[in-house]
């Protein structure tokens, strides 16, 4: 398997954007570069996944934007995460737990049975 399947990670884009602004403010390229760097190239997030989690994070009042300076004669638009968007993170962090080990007991139970041969 080269990577992850975007179905898989689809519900988790948000609180893996919420987490690489909780310190600092950044843009999209940089989130993309760190989400890429971070999950060892295992996953890329696609541009335009990236820009409509902004668009709705935005909208819920989990970020907000504005226009940057100008690099390279693009212009940037810049991103930071809200008090509402550091409680939804902790939110999903906490889904992400018992997701987790929901899933984790079907894994390693079919595992167990796979390797008894059943």
């Amino acid at each position: 398997m080269s990577g992850i399947s975007s179905d898989v990670i689809r519900g988790y884009n948000d609180t893996m954007i919420l987490y690489l602004l909780l310190d600092e403010e950044s843009y999209g390229y940089e989130i993309s570069r760190r989400i890429r760097e971070i999950s060892e190239g295992k996953y890329i997030i696609k541009e335009t996944t990236l820009y409509s989690a902004f668009s709705r994070l935005e909208k819920n009042g989990f970020i907000v934007s504005w226009p940057g300076t100008e690099t390279n004669g693009r212009k940037r638009t810049y991103y930071r995460i809200t008090d509402s968007g550091r409680q939804y993170y902790y939110e999903k962090c906490e889904e992400w737990r018992l997701t987790k080990d929901v899933v984790e007991r079907f894994i390693s139970r079919g595992e167990t049975a796979l390797q008894k041969g059943e």
